[in-house]
Parts: structure tokens; sequence; C-alpha cells
């Protein structure tokens, strides 16, 4: 596989990833607002990824800002 057909498959799957998360997130926080369980300001994410094959697990953390519940 060339340098060019690898980068090209992984920011297929990084941009998949970005997408699908996004969406859940978002399902997410609206299933708690629509629940009355939004925490006012921010949650903390964490994403985990793991290339078993590789014998790679890489952490990710962070917060996201989800302002007042209403």
């Amino acid at each position: 596989m060339s340098d060019e057909d690898f980068n090209m498959s992984m920011r297929k799957f990084l941009k998949q990833v970005g997408v699908t998360s996004q969406q859940e997130i978002e399902a997410a926080v609206r299933k708690a607002q629509e629940a009355g369980t939004l925490p006012a300001g921010k949650v903390t994410a964490r994403m985990v990824l793991t290339i078993e094959a590789l014998d790679m697990t890489h952490v990710v953390e962070g917060d996201i800002a989800i302002g007042d519940p209403a």
C-alpha cells in the first residue's frame, strides 16, 4: 500500500469516527435534555482508539461545553 493510499484510508476512517461520534453525542445530549438530566456547564468525554493488530491503545479526554439545561 502506498503512503497516499494509507493516508486516504486513515482520513476516511477518522472522518467516519468524527461524524458518527458527533451524532451520538448530540443524540445523548438531546435525550438527557428531554429527560431533565442534562448537567449544566460541561461534560467530560473520553475516546479510546484501539487497534488490536498493532497492540495499540490511544486515549483522548476532553471537556464538551453543553451550556445550561433548558
